[in-house]
């Protein structure tokens, strides 16, 4: 599992070869703390064919502002460095997959 943050965002996620998947949370969030098992179950399942990668709302301050983010969790999704797609609250994994067969 990669951390984002402000220093990192551009080399790994818009350089990304793979689509990308990018988890906002934070220590204190009940919500985040359901999501973050089925993302790191995610992260194993299709490593290779998806980067997944978390950033702490706590630790990065332009990130989740240059991408507006007011709720956690927020799942955004992206590809070719492009942002394609979110999800805001928590999800279940077929929901969160079914999300990734669409960008």
């Amino acid at each position: 599992m990669i951390e984002i943050n402000d220093s990192n965002f551009e080399e790994v996620v818009a350089n990304a070869a793979v689509p990308v998947l990018l988890d906002f949370w934070a220590p204190w969030c009940g919500p985040c703390r359901m999501v973050s098992p089925i993302v790191d179950e995610i992260s194993k399942e299709y490593e290779g064919s998806w980067l997944v990668a978390k950033c702490n709302v706590d630790e990065a301050d332009e990130i989740p502002l240059k991408f507006g983010i007011r709720s956690i969790p927020t799942l955004l999704f992206f590809r070719g460095g492009e942002l394609k797609d979110k999800m805001v609250g928590a999800a279940t994994k077929a929901q969160i997959e079914e999300k990734m067969k669409t960008v």
